[in-house]
């Protein structure tokens, strides 16, 4: 086996030190790509559609880090029963959410953009069984976001139930 000399300014290749190099590299890479694919088209009405469906999806799922991040600090909430919650309450009712949805729809989005600040409006269509039999609620909504950090947060959100008419 022939061995080349070494000089006293030349240092064996670590091959540990390349791959940490490369695998630290193709992180950071990864995480650009990521952070660019998140940013949000303030501008864009759609947006404010898929971040209401992702949060309605997020809250069934439980996933409380998503519900966090859209929420901000000063969130209030009326209920459809006129109760009224906070961030915390939001967040506690994430949390404990344990009723059988066998569908969650929504539909008839409205979205208007004024400056920083949006509102939108649809319903919801929830399908579950209740004392064995399915019933169906329908729930309009009113969400009011504010743009803060490069995102869409929700200030406040009002639910009313659709009564019926027989």
């Amino acid at each position: 086996m022939r061995r080349d000399p070494i000089t006293k300014n030349e240092r064996p290749i670590d091959f540990r030190h390349v791959a940490i190099v490369a695998v630290v590299s193709s992180w950071l890479m990864a995480s650009l790509v990521a952070v660019a694919a998140q940013r949000v088209d303030k501008a864009d009405p759609q947006a404010l559609i898929q971040l209401e469906r992702s949060w309605n999806e997020a809250f069934y799922k439980k996933d409380v880090s998503f519900i966090e991040r859209v929420l901000a600090d000063e969130f209030i909430a009326i209920y459809e029963d006129g109760s009224q919650g906070d961030r915390a309450r939001e967040l506690l009712l994430t949390r404990e959410f344990n009723q059988q949805v066998d569908s969650a729809r929504q539909d008839g989005f409205v979205v208007k953009r004024y400056g920083d600040t949006a509102v939108v409006w649809f319903t919801l269509h929830l399908v579950g069984p209740r004392q064995g039999q399915p019933v169906q609620v329908d729930l309009r909504y009113v969400d009011v976001f504010v743009w803060r950090a490069d995102r869409w947060q929700c200030v406040s959100s009002h639910s009313t139930k659709v009564e019926k008419t027989p």
